[in-house]
This record gives C-alpha cells, sequence and structure tokens, in this order.
C-alpha cells in the first residue's frame, strides 16, 4: 500500500503539471499574437504619419473617431499617431514581462515536480 500512495501523489503532481502547463502555454501564444498585433499597429501609424509628413499644411486631413471621420489638423493627427505607437510600445513591454512571468512560473513548476520526484525515489530507496 505504502507504493501505491507515492504513484498517487506524483500521478496527482503531474497531472496538475500537464494542466498548468497547457494553461501557461495558452496564455503564451495569446501574448505572442497580441505582440504581432500591436507591432502592425505600430507599423501602420509609422507609415501613416510618413504619409501625413509629405502633405502640405493647408491639405485637409480626416481622423477617425468610431464610425466617423472628423476634419482634424495635421499636427493633431501627428501627435495623435505618436501617442498611439507609444501606448503600443507599453503595452508590448508589459505583455513581453508577463510571458517571462509565466515562462518563470513555468519553470518552477517543472522543478518543484522534479523536485518530488526525486524525494519519493530517496525515501522508496531507503
Amino acid at each position: 500500500m505504502s507504493k501505491g500512495e507515492p504513484d498517487q501523489e506524483l500521478k496527482k503532481a503531474f497531472m496538475e503539471l500537464q494542466g498548468k502547463m497547457q494553461e501557461t502555454n495558452q496564455k503564451l501564444r495569446i501574448a505572442d499574437v497580441q505582440v504581432e498585433s500591436l507591432k502592425k499597429q505600430i507599423v501602420h501609424a509609422q507609415l501613416t504619419d510618413k504619409e501625413i509628413q509629405s502633405l502640405g499644411e493647408s491639405t485637409r486631413v480626416y481622423e477617425s473617431v468610431g464610425r466617423m471621420f472628423l476634419l482634424t489638423d495635421i499636427p493633431m493627427v501627428r501627435e495623435n499617431l505618436k501617442a498611439k505607437v507609444s501606448k503600443c510600445n507599453e503595452k508590448i513591454t508589459n505583455l513581453q514581462s508577463n510571458k517571462e512571468y509565466l515562462e518563470r512560473s513555468m519553470s518552477e513548476s517543472q522543478n518543484n515536480l522534479r523536485e518530488l520526484i526525486k524525494q519519493k525515489q530517496s525515501v522508496g530507496v531507503a
């Protein structure tokens, strides 16, 4: 009976680790997709800013606000684009730090499971 109990405990620990790994991997994939999306938004904003730079000051430009467009002056549009790029870069930084935390957490769980296995092996040998 004593040999069956550690096996159950190890089995339970493995199942918990497997569930945590699947959940963490899913979160990591979601974070990767979000980072790629934000990078595309940055490129789009930078390209738009570059095109707006080449326009004359008297050119009429419109900025989308929800489902409508507002007549806006060029400096304001450029400022809004810079703010958008800054906000996206901030979100990317947050997502990357969250990814690092998830990876550390995963590694920690794996190490804890290894320690549990070693502990059970040493108990079984003794």
